[in-house]
This record gives structure tokens, sequence and C-alpha cells, in this order.
């Protein structure tokens, strides 16, 4: 019986435990999603320049890649209100993610555009193509289709990296997950619904990504050295 009305219990939960999800895959795509799009210049100023700007975008990559997540969403959360800066639960969320995610995926960017043969631009400036034509048109599509591996791998990586704001506040699955357990004092019940939540998701999505990567794969060619490492 007492199966039962857990299986009941956990029934009646999920409704809730659900809109939490909604709010991790908000977080999970507004962070990878923004994430890209400043890890494309990072990994550009790294690969082709020099100088000051090289060591900035050096810095802030190895700074976030340095340092754990949590410190991170608590300097965005607790530490830029003293200069001023005061984010809500859900944009200091966003930030923190977003930043970290970003210093990976340039170096993933990276790692891929150096992957691509030089032998490629200079063919492609041999047919008249001006160097920043052949950079978009010849590299970067290589790049980022064999950057893919790496970028499979953040997607599922995010989605539970996103818990750890529950430590802000920030209303999504795993924060739902505790709040109920502080209500109703049902430990077991709520967190494996959570864990299952959460392996149906990262399944899914990795399954989704395998075929994403083999779609759009290059035969004989691929990048290694390029996972998030702990």
């Amino acid at each position: 019986m007492t199966f039962v009305r857990d299986l009941v219990f956990m029934w009646e939960i999920l409704p809730e435990l659900l809109k939490g999800l909604v709010v991790t895959f908000q977080l999970t795509t507004l962070a990878l999603v923004t994430g890209v799009i400043l890890a494309v210049p990072v990994a550009l100023v790294r690969k082709y320049t020099r100088g000051p700007l090289n060591w900035l975008a050096t810095a802030y990559v190895e700074i976030f890649r340095g340092t754990p997540l949590l410190v991170q969403l608590f300097v965005v959360y607790y530490g830029l209100p003293e200069l001023g800066i005061v984010f809500d639960r859900f944009t200091a969320a966003w930030a923190a993610l977003f930043l970290n995610s970003a210093a990976y995926q340039s170096e993933y960017i990276r790692g891929a555009i150096g992957a691509v043969s030089e032998g490629q631009l200079i063919a492609a400036r041999a047919l008249g193509m001006k160097p920043l034509a052949a950079f978009r048109w010849v590299v970067m599509p290589q790049a980022l289709r064999l950057a893919l591996p790496a970028w499979s791998n953040e997607v599922a990586y995010m989605v539970k990296y996103v818990s750890v704001v529950y430590l802000i506040g920030a209303m999504e699955l795993f924060t739902r997950g505790q709040i109920i357990i502080s209500r109703t004092l049902k430990v077991v019940p709520v967190l494996l619904e959570v864990a299952a939540i959460y392996i149906i998701v990262v399944v899914a999505i990795t399954r989704v990504m395998d075929y994403v990567e083999h779609r759009f794969s290059i035969p004989g060619l691929e990048t290694s050295g390029m996972r998030r490492e702990f």
C-alpha cells in the first residue's frame, strides 16, 4: 500500500515538477544560444589575434573554466549587488550559466577551427576569394560541424548544470522538488521522480544530438580533447 500511495503522490506532484522543468529548459536554451553567440568571437580572437585583446579573451576563458560554476553564480547574484548591479534570480542564473558555457564553447570552436586544413583556405584564396569570405564560407561551416560532438555534450551537461541555481532560489526543476520536500517531508519519492525526469530528458537530448551529429558529420575528420573535463 505504501508503494501505491507513493505512486499516487508522485503523479500528483508531476504538474508542479513540470513547471520547474519548463524553467530548466528556458535557462538551458538561453545559456546555450547566448553562449555560442559570445563563444564565436572569443574563439576567433584567441585563434587569430595577439596582444591585449587576446590576453583579455584568454583571461576570460581561463577564469570561467578554472573556477566552479557555483562560485560564478554567487559572484553574479550576491557579489555584483555590492557594485550596484542587481539581477533577479532568473537573470542571475542565466548570466552565470551563459558566461560559463561561452568559455567552454569558445574552446570547442577554436579547436574545431584548428582542425580545418589551412590548405583549404589557401585553395579558396587561389580561386579568388577574399580572406574574410574564404573564412566565412570554407572554414567556419566545417569548424561548426566539427564542433558538434563537443557541443552536443554541452547541451546534455547544461540541463544538469541548471540544477545548481536552486541555491539562489530560481524556480527550476530541482528547486521545485526541494520545495515539495520541505512541504510534504517526502524525500525519496520526490528525488526519485526528479531523477527520473532528468534521465528521460538527458537521454532524449542525447539521442537527438547523436542524430544531428551523424547527419552533419564530415567523414574522415574529427576533433578530440574538446569535451568538458572534471
